[in-house]
């Protein structure tokens, strides 16, 4: 098992985890993994072709099989936004480190995936973004050490709030590997 030295960002689809995790894992001097990139190079193929193919519950079931085997160091983890539907999978996403979750309204999110319709949603026949936030949202509070109110900050402003957190409440993240 990974020692404790990993950070986990979990959110909504269009949070910004994938750009907050790249410029966070650089001002932590330390590496950047996309869970939906592992997903998509386990398959060979874009994440939405896989869940379309697989449906929301086997696509749930690959996401927690392919995060849950992650074994990562010194890691800015992003997830997938539906990561949270799998308890084992937080179980384990939460021994890597601490989980802060990007907490953006609900406005924003339509709008940023109305920009990019083209992204990966493990969502059900019939079931729209409204529910999907309305449905998540409990969980990542669960889950989530820290929520992160990022809305309207800029990804620098969103960075540095959680640079503040964790170098407040985890100073060992910021010493270097081995030491």
């Amino acid at each position: 098992m990974a020692e404790a030295n990993c950070v986990v960002i979990i959110g909504m689809a269009a949070s910004g985890k994938s750009t907050i995790g790249r410029t966070l894992a650089e001002a932590m001097g330390m590496a950047h993994v996309d869970t939906d990139a592992l997903i998509e190079s386990t398959y060979g193929m874009r994440l939405q072709a896989i869940a379309d193919a697989l449906g929301k519950e086997t696509f749930l079931d690959v996401e927690s099989a392919v995060v849950s085997s992650a074994n990562v160091r010194r890691v800015v983890l992003s997830t997938g936004g539906s990561v949270i539907y799998r308890e084992q999978t937080m179980r384990h996403l939460s021994t890597l480190g601490p989980i802060l979750h990007l907490d953006v309204p609900l406005p924003i999110i339509l709008e940023r995936i109305a920009r990019k319709p083209d992204r990966g949603l493990a969502i059900a026949p019939g079931q729209t973004i409204e529910d999907l936030f309305a449905e998540r949202d409990a969980l990542y509070r669960k889950w989530a050490e820290c929520s992160l109110q990022t809305g309207s900050f800029s990804v620098a402003e969103s960075t540095q709030a959680a640079l503040d957190y964790l170098r407040a409440s985890h100073p060992e993240l910021f010493t270097p590997a081995g030491n």
